[in-house]
């Protein structure tokens, strides 16, 4: 199979596990959604290939930050989002992986993050704010910074603003409307993108659409 190999603390058991599965003889190849997720498959010997080699995946598995019943998600906690978006696209089938207590009724709990340019980061900031206000959304923005204080920056190099709305409304409005300002790469809302869902919880795992 073609595998797209998501990124995070919930994604690196998976490609552990896979790991040990391909030294047994299981024949995959996979697309890593960071250079921490690529860095790990090599330790592990997964074979690994670009999209640009292999445009078309079988499956992605992933973890998230939040999933909801029609399994949509908010991503980017680790700063991956823009690879794992890209490469989920590329994928006839996403399958997230998740602790239970990601599972929420309504997204907006855990912030929403959004990539942006370097360049024109308060203009793009403030255009960001207005469309929350069209929207009748608020919440703080506060650009995402390492333990030393400097900005994140993203294996794309970008930075990364992370929007704290406590409660989206209309995340399929807000998902649409975005990308539509100057200044923003991508944002952590994947609709449409998830087939599936495996969660742990304390009553054992739970499954969420087809897996």
């Amino acid at each position: 199979m073609r595998l797209g190999l998501g990124t995070g603390s919930t994604a690196a058991y998976f490609v552990a596990a896979l790991g040990a599965r391909v030294r047994e003889g299981l024949s995959v190849v996979g697309v890593p959604t960071s250079e921490a997720t690529r860095e790990q498959a090599q330790r592990e010997g997964i074979p690994l290939t670009t999209l640009d080699e292999t445009p078309e995946l079988d499956l992605t598995v992933d973890g998230a930050d939040e999933i909801d019943d029609d399994l949509r998600l908010i991503k980017g906690g680790g700063g991956a989002l823009l690879r794992e978006k890209i490469v989920a696209s590329s994928s006839r089938r996403m399958i997230v992986i998740a602790d239970g207590s990601k599972r929420v009724s309504r997204l907006g709990r855990f912030p929403l993050p959004i990539e942006v340019v370097p360049f024109g980061l308060r203009a793009t900031q403030v255009a960001i704010e207005k469309l929350l206000e069209t929207l009748e959304m608020s919440g703080e923005i506060h650009l995402r910074r390492t333990a030393d204080g400097t900005p994140y920056i993203t294996d794309g190099g970008h930075f990364i603003l992370d929007a704290h709305l406590g409660r989206i409304e209309k995340p399929n409005v807000l998902a649409s409307t975005l990308n539509n300002i100057p200044g923003v790469v991508e944002h952590g809302l994947f609709i449409g993108l998830a087939t599936g869902a495996i969660l742990a919880t304390d009553q054992g795992l739970v499954e969420l659409g087809q897996v």
